[in-house]
């Protein structure tokens, strides 16, 4: 099992930055993929960052630019550094774990960001 928790969300004028962190427990965590998305009021959850075991990176085009996903194995923690945010990037932030190929086995409660104009 695997546990995940992230935090640092909170309330952020457009234009702002936020780090989010997402601290992992259980499993070698230095072996797994980690995802951060999101999920916005109405709208299906989607993919916004991640970073494998190999530390190859894939961004979502809407935050690529933005957004920067690393990840500190001697903490079994993932970061979202977020800067240049804006409105429609509110959402709830989840981060998840896999250990292979596939779906994500793991997930995270969720921290809330939100972006006022």
């Amino acid at each position: 099992q695997v546990q995940l928790v992230e935090s640092g969300g909170g309330l952020v004028q457009a234009g702002g930055s936020l780090r989010l962190s997402c601290a992992a427990s259980g499993r070698t965590f230095s072996s797994a993929t980690m995802g951060w998305f999101r999920r916005a009021p109405g709208k299906k959850r989607e993919f916004v960052a991640r970073i494998t075991w190999t530390n190859t990176i894939y961004y979502a085009d809407s935050v690529k630019g933005r957004f920067t996903i690393s990840r500190d194995n001697a903490k079994n923690t993932v970061y979202l550094q977020m800067n240049s945010l804006k409105p429609e990037d509110t959402a709830v932030y989840v981060c998840a774990a896999r250990f292979g190929a596939g779906d994500y086995d793991y997930w995270g409660q969720g921290t809330q960001v939100t972006v006022s104009s």
